[in-house]
């Protein structure tokens, strides 16, 4: 299906569910024409539900577009915000059956044979995959995780849509350049991609769960790899209560101050500490083990999409959070141009008082008196003013602190996130950029630099020699561009140049060089470059 096409589809759909009706009235009254020309579904359901339903029908990535939105419940009316919760874990699933013969085409075995149970009845269902129970032969409980068939195309065409539209806003809008809408499409076709590969997905768990092993505030369910391919992944069953369900923290008297903070401390450990981390932190993929209500511990699912810092960015993100916790915006704005994130030649005076302007208020402020998107949105006009370019390595990073701040919101809204945040801060920054940093640093590449010393040592030693040897060359093509000179000047008295310049006596001219001197004989091609040269500067 081509862009053209896909976007009729996607108007079609979001008219015939009166999607137009969210817009605000003077908005709502441009598109009543084309409303009027599209058929209307049944319209006994919410405001909400339609969008809800809209979003289903026009595939996964727009089902991402709202698992992220029912994140921000203080940003949404509760009429909206409820039915989009339904995609996190309740999309629309496939047939039991179809999941079965996906299940046996990639493991080359029947369900029976690999199952001593297997549940045909959906657990959850998410944009691109769904869940089945199960139980393996050798009596472990495990989830069944299958890819929706077919799905690829219809991502496939939904990433080519947006890199149209992408393409079009960089060349013909004033913000489009600085925003990097190619790359950041192109970063987000990447991970939506990677995402349909379970055996990534399982790989990535494996890792994030050796970051936690031990861990006393965050686990990760086992992968079993004798069962996991590209469409089909099988793990470990784990046992909690989704992160949403309040009232049930609420009634089991759970400590929801220390519940919020772990949620902090394990982001900012993924981040800094493990430059690792789950980038699809929506509700429906975390889950809490309340055995023991004073000590919760978060369960983790679905790691399919991820998230890496580079070491300068880690740097970078970790000084410019401890300015922002200190208040020191003028730290904030240097750091902003050393990094490359705004112009050399930005005046940082008055890039200092902007972001002073914005972050001032939010200080000394509860969690729950925090609008992290007002925030961005207000951010956004700095970076507009400013030329502030979009850094494609932190959309996922941003993405994922929206995710933090709802959940962070839905637990313990009185979570001061600066107190919580900031000693974690300082402590990675003595670590990794002190003295101890240097000497973990070392201690992590000297094998590699041993590998490296012998062809170090050579270079060092062969300095002097090779020095030389390029002096001696220089020195020889100088002589070689002296004759050269007196060449051509004999030609040109002569006559001989206007031969040159007619274009075919330039070979034979240098032919006669290299056969007169002997130097020339071993460079030619030095002196056919030099000709050449000549030619063209003359013409």
């Amino acid at each position: 299906m081509s862009s053209s096409l896909r976007l009729l589809k996607i108007v079609r759909v979001l008219f015939s569910e009166r999607i137009d009706e969210l817009l605000p009235q003077p908005k709502r009254k441009l598109l009543k024409a084309i409303a009027w020309c599209i058929p209307t579904v049944q319209k006994k359901r919410s405001r909400g539900e339609r969008l809800r339903d809209a979003l289903q029908t026009l595939g996964p990535v727009f089902v991402k577009f709202g698992q992220m939105l029912s994140t921000r419940r203080d940003l949404l009316p509760p009429d909206i915000a409820g039915p989009l919760a339904e995609l996190q874990d309740r999309v629309k699933p496939f047939s039991g059956e179809v999941a079965k013969s996906i299940i046996e085409s990639e493991l080359g075995r029947s369900v029976d044979e690999v199952f001593s149970e297997f549940s045909s009845d959906v657990m959850a269902s998410a944009s691109v995959a769904q869940v089945h129970a199960a139980r393996l032969k050798t009596g472990e409980q495990v989830i069944v995780k299958v890819i929706r068939p077919g799905i690829e195309k219809v991502i496939e065409e939904d990433l080519n849509l947006m890199m149209t539209i992408a393409k079009f806003v960089e060349k013909n809008f004033v913000d489009g350049k600085r925003l990097k809408l190619v790359q950041v499409v192109s970063d987000y076709r990447m991970t939506i991609l990677d995402e349909l590969d379970l055996m990534r997905e399982a790989a990535n768990a494996a890792l994030i769960r050796r970051n936690f092993a031990n861990s006393p505030i965050c686990y990760v369910p086992e992968i079993y790899w004798d069962y996991t391919r590209r469409n089909v992944m099988v793990e470990e069953r784990i046992y909690g209560i989704p992160i949403s369900r309040v009232d049930i923290f609420n009634e089991k008297k759970v400590n929801m101050e220390k519940l919020a903070e772990s949620g902090v401390e394990i982001f900012f450990t993924q981040v800094f500490d493990h430059s690792f981390f789950h980038a699809d932190m929506h509700p429906g993929n975390v889950f809490v083990d309340i055995s023991d209500p004073e000590n919760p511990v978060y369960k983790a699912i679905d790691f399919g999409i991820v998230g890496t810092l580079d070491p300068e960015s880690q740097a970078y993100l970790a000084q410019n959070l401890i300015a922002f916790f200190d208040r020191d915006y003028r730290a904030v704005a240097e750091l902003h141009v050393e990094s490359g994130w705004v112009p050399k030649n930005t005046n940082i005076g008055e890039f200092e008082s902007a972001i002073r302007t914005v972050c001032e208020p939010i200080f000394q402020k509860p969690l729950g008196e925090i609008s992290f998107g007002v925030l961005l949105i207000q951010l956004f006009e700095v970076a507009r003013r400013f030329q502030m370019e979009v850094q494609p390595q932190l959309v996922l990073l941003q993405k994922t602190l929206l995710n933090i701040e709802g959940l962070g919101r839905e637990l313990y809204p009185e979570l001061d996130l600066w107190n919580a945040g900031k000693p974690f801060l300082d402590r990675w920054v003595k670590e990794r950029l002190g003295p101890k940093g240097i000497v973990d640093y070392t201690k992590r590449n000297i094998s590699r630099w041993a590998v490296q010393f012998p062809a170090l040592t050579n270079t060092l030693l062969s300095a002097p020699e090779r020095l030389e040897r390029l002096e001696l060359i220089q020195l020889e093509q100088a002589n070689a561009l002296n004759l050269l000179g007196q060449e051509m000047k004999k030609r040109r008295l002569t006559g001989y140049m206007s031969t040159v310049l007619g274009g075919s006596g330039l070979i034979v001219a240098a032919a006669a060089l290299i056969a007169e001197h002997d130097w020339l004989t071993g460079h030619w091609p030095f002196a056919i470059a030099v000709l050449s040269l000549v030619l063209l500067v003359r013409r």
